[in-house]
């Protein structure tokens, strides 16, 4: 398999997508921050710093309008779309996060979703981190992208 991010000789380069046509593309990814249920309980209404989920919420959406400010070969995209859904999960204890990212473009949206997923999910340690240092951020992932060369995929669950 060849890796798209290198030239013939090695070097890393930013891909060439000019050639492409633009097509509808989405990604979907998810991140977990696993907690205790004391602290998901001040996740869900009772931090002093506010609104946990609503901010990270913010922050995601931020994250992956700046995506390509933080990935070096990351081509800027004009996102149409970017949502993020936190949930409160008690199995795992701790946060469920899933991003949405949508383009009309020539390049995926992976690395949005990623990232949005990501910085929502450091948000929320940052947010909390006064009631549990020990919370960890795992399970980062693309569960599914559209669109493109390549078409669909779907993650195994």
């Amino acid at each position: 398999m060849t890796l798209t991010h290198f030239d013939g000789a090695g070097q890393a380069h930013m891909v060439d997508v000019s050639g492409k046509e633009p097509t509808a593309r989405e990604a979907i990814a998810e991140a977990l921050v696993v907690m205790s249920p004391g602290t998901l309980a001040l996740a869900q209404g009772g931090a002093a710093k506010g609104d946990v989920l609503g901010v990270a919420r913010l922050a995601g959406i931020m994250g992956a309008k700046r995506t390509a400010d933080l990935i070096p070969l990351c081509h800027p995209l004009p996102l149409d779309k970017v949502a993020l859904d936190l949930a409160p999960d008690p199995t795992l204890p701790g946060i469920r996060i899933t991003a949405t990212a949508r383009t009309t473009g020539r390049t995926g949206v992976e690395m949005e979703a990623l990232t949005a997923a990501t910085v929502a999910a450091l948000t929320v340690y940052d947010m909390l981190k006064a009631a549990q240092k020990d919370m960890r951020i795992e399970g980062v992932r693309l569960l599914q992208k559209t669109g493109g060369k390549s078409g669909t995929f779907r993650a195994a669950p």
